[in-house]
């Protein structure tokens, strides 16, 4: 009977010193292996050299680490590059790495697939076929944070969750990589450079608040009308506005930090006065800003790009309100790398 090596990036630093301890070895090794594991980001027992051939062997014989490959990588006109990962059963997700002048933002996936109904998004048409795990959602920041250095010449300075998946559908295996990520021993990054963008689940919204998480929280909103929200996006049925606007009130009470929206203006959907008096309201529960996001088309037209007009209306209301509004145009479009358009293609 074959069994199967578990993936030693399941163990905490603590069970790796046991393992050693009870296999005649002194706990520190432990130390060293978590530190190759997670810091150094090695993707075999051969790549950790400070261990002898011996030790390496015994790791080899007990564990596997399971470590994404980056299958196919695209280049945009405009610098951004979009990776199709191969995860260890197969799979693939895509994630993104972002360039302006000034830094680089990785767009990580935190689900194969997706497990909510969004219709303008093409990622919302795959199946979700699971969650990742935690070193999986590291393991792309860490990728393109090579491919920051390498092209850019400066190492990766943001992170949003806003690839395939709703993160707060995966909370616990997020979580897990986003306390890697900012650890010392992991790559050190500053929770206030990190955005989880949810389309809104208000319990887990609550637990975050809880939890005292440090980074930062962004909603695709798109409607502040349940009746129009609900037909873009069906979930809102389940999670409806009234719920969403008390789990943010409760976040901002908890946290003190402003929460952004994320939203889209398209042609005869949203685009009325109505639509723009609904999102000033939504606006006035608790301190926020409005990304107006450029619409990405996904091949099928039913949803298009409101006119310049409409979206000169959002910003010139959002504006007499005294809310913070700015729009931002998608980049990587040429190579379906833009917001709402992976969809695994490759």
């Amino acid at each position: 009977m074959i069994v199967k090596k578990k993936d030693i990036r399941a163990l905490t630093k603590e069970q790796l010193r046991n393992f050693f301890v009870e296999n005649g070895d002194k706990a520190f090794r432990g130390n060293q292996v978590y530190e190759w594991l997670w810091h150094k980001a090695a993707h075999s027992f051969d790549d950790m050299t400070s261990l002898s051939k011996a030790t390496r062997k015994m790791l080899d014989e007990n564990f596997v680490i399971n470590h994404i490959e980056v299958d196919t990588m695209q280049r945009s006109n405009d610098g951004t590059i979009k990776n199709a990962i191969k995860l260890h059963d197969g799979l693939i997700v895509e994630s993104v790495l972002i360039p302006t002048e000034k830094r680089t933002t990785a767009c990580v996936s935190s689900q194969v697939g997706c497990s909510l109904d969004c219709k303008f998004c093409a990622t919302a048409r795959l199946k979700r076929m699971r969650n990742l795990n935690a070193d999986e959602i590291y393991d792309q920041v860490v990728a393109i944070d090579k491919q920051s250095r390498l092209y850019h010449n400066h190492k990766l300075s943001n992170i949003v969750f806003m690839g395939m998946g709703e993160p707060l559908m995966n909370y616990n295996n997020v979580i897990k990589a986003i306390d890697k990520i900012t650890s010392e021993e992991g790559l050190g990054m500053a929770a206030r450079r990190i955005t989880v963008s949810t389309s809104g689940v208000p319990k887990i919204i609550k637990k975050m608040a809880d939890d005292e998480v440090r980074f930062n929280l962004a909603v695709s909103l798109h409607s502040a009308i349940d009746e129009v929200r609900t037909s873009i996006m069906p979930f809102n049925a389940t999670f409806p506005l009234k719920d969403l606007k008390e789990a943010l009130e409760y976040w901002y009470e908890k946290t003190n930090r402003k929460i952004t929206y994320e939203y889209v203006v398209w042609n005869g959907i949203n685009d009325r006065k109505e639509d723009i008096d609904a999102l000033v309201r939504f606006c006035s529960y608790v301190p926020c800003k409005v990304n107006l996001i450029e619409y990405n088309p996904i091949d099928d037209g039913e949803f298009q790009q409101a006119s310049d007009r409409a979206l000169n209306n959002y910003i010139s209301n959002l504006e007499m309100n005294d809310i913070v509004v700015n729009v931002r145009r998608s980049r990587g479009k040429d190579i379906d790398a833009a917001c709402g358009q992976l969809a695994n293609k490759s």
